[in-house]
């Protein structure tokens, strides 16, 4: 049962529910966007304090030594049990738009796979941008990006038929940005290896809310960002991940003194590291990395299976509330119904998505505001970090978005929009 009774039974029972205290709760606002970026872990700014005063400011340069050279390693390392990767496959630097064309570009220069290049049209836009790029500069023929009938889930037999057709080096979000649809990722790992290509997997709409296992889903090259549900901070850096399996015959693009096998030796000549480490560039973001290690350790100190198993539970509730309450006044499910064929986001719409959205974020007396995201050209993105949202925040959410309907509430607002949304 859709009820207030029921959402606070349920917060009652959730064995994750103390980690909501380590980002702060403000009673007066529900955040639902932490599928765009994650909010702040309360022991940050003492983090940071610490790296500025203490660390930069009275001991400057020796800092390298006694803190930042291994920072990134050891943030690196979490990561790894996270994803359940092997040790030393995860290196943490750069944006996920670089990591994703150090990755395409060593493989399309390695040899070892075809030279054709396929995505398809529920991919972040950015990751096709990387794709449209790298064609044009090994002069190969435009990425095949495969089109589906829905904006809901892709039709995987037709993902498969273009594989076969057009061995080589294939880009997918595990995680759809759009409608939250999860991939079978170990399945199309095995159909891409038995077709001569390769799948890379942006991770970044799954990573800390999603149950990954890289080793066991025979995944070989994967890249992701931090700021969503690892709760990184603005920008944080982002990973990629390689395989041993195929980490001897990939270069990077970017000879990077970082990706020296021995950077402060100063050497004419670039000789790469024989490890992750070869994807490395420059200077790593000390500042970043160093904030970004208090969102990753909760994460893995949570439990992946947990956070998962919490995000199904909430938004199999999400959803019983928008099939009971919300689609008879208009809205409609665009995410899969089926919560193990979905990440943690739920997606709706409705012909004024818009106009609520800035009914929802501007609040009412006695009502929280609450944020959520909204893409175009319809959908309203609820995004459900399991970690700190609660169930009685669900309930209310729906609650906010009947009023606003019913009420005509959206009414008062106009449809102009900022910059993000």
């Amino acid at each position: 049962m859709f009820s207030k009774k029921t959402a606070q039974e349920s917060d009652k029972k959730d064995a994750l529910a103390k980690f909501r205290y380590s980002f702060g709760v403000n009673e007066n606002e529900i955040y639902l966007d932490g599928n765009s970026l994650g909010k702040l872990p309360l022991n940050v700014p003492e983090i940071i304090g610490e790296v500025i005063e203490k660390q930069w400011g009275s001991k400057l340069i020796r800092s390298w030594n006694d803190h930042w050279l291994e920072l990134p390693k050891r943030i690196s390392r979490t990561l790894e049990k996270i994803l359940h990767a092997d040790q030393n496959t995860v290196s943490i630097g750069d944006s996920t738009s670089v990591n994703l064309y150090k990755l395409v570009h060593g493989l399309l220069a390695s040899g070892k796979y075809p030279t054709h290049l396929i995505s398809d049209c529920l991919n972040f836009p950015t990751d096709n941008y990387i794709l449209q790029g790298l064609g044009a500069s090994f002069s190969i023929a435009s990425p095949t990006i495969v089109n589906y009938s829905s904006d809901l889930e892709a039709d995987i037999e037709l993902l498969k038929a273009k594989i076969k057709e057009n061995s080589g080096i294939v880009c997918l979000s595990l995680v759809s940005y759009k409608s939250a649809y999860l991939y079978p990722m170990k399945a199309l790992n095995l159909f891409a290896k038995e077709h001569q290509s390769i799948i890379i997997w942006d991770l970044s709409h799954a990573v800390g809310a999603v149950h990954i296992d890289l080793k066991e889903t025979d995944t070989l090259a994967a890249v992701g960002c931090t700021y969503k549900y690892l709760n990184g901070g603005p920008g944080a850096p982002a990973f990629l991940y390689v395989s041993a399996s195929i980490l001897p015959y990939l270069n990077t693009p970017i000879q990077g003194w970082f990706g020296h096998a021995r950077p402060f030796d100063f050497s004419a000549e670039f000789i790469p590291s024989r490890g992750i480490e070869k994807f490395d560039a420059g200077t790593p973001s000390i500042l970043s990395i160093a904030a970004m290690e208090a969102g990753i350790d909760l994460t893995h100190t949570a439990g992946i299976e947990s956070i998962r198993k919490k995000s199904e539970a909430l938004t199999s509730f999400l959803q019983l509330g928008i099939e009971t309450e919300l689609i008879p006044l208009g809205y409609t499910l665009e995410s899969p119904p089926n919560s193990a064929k979905r990440g943690s986001h739920i997606t709706i719409s409705h012909h004024e998505s818009w106009r609520i959205c800035k009914a929802l974020m501007e609040g009412k007396k006695n009502r929280p505001k609450i944020i959520p995201d909204f893409r175009p050209n319809r959908f309203i993105r609820l995004g459900i970090a399991p970690l700190y949202i609660s169930f009685e925040e669900i309930w209310t959410t729906v609650e906010r978005l009947k009023e606003i309907v019913l009420e005509n509430e959206f009414l008062a607002f106009d449809q102009e929009r900022p910059t993000v949304t």
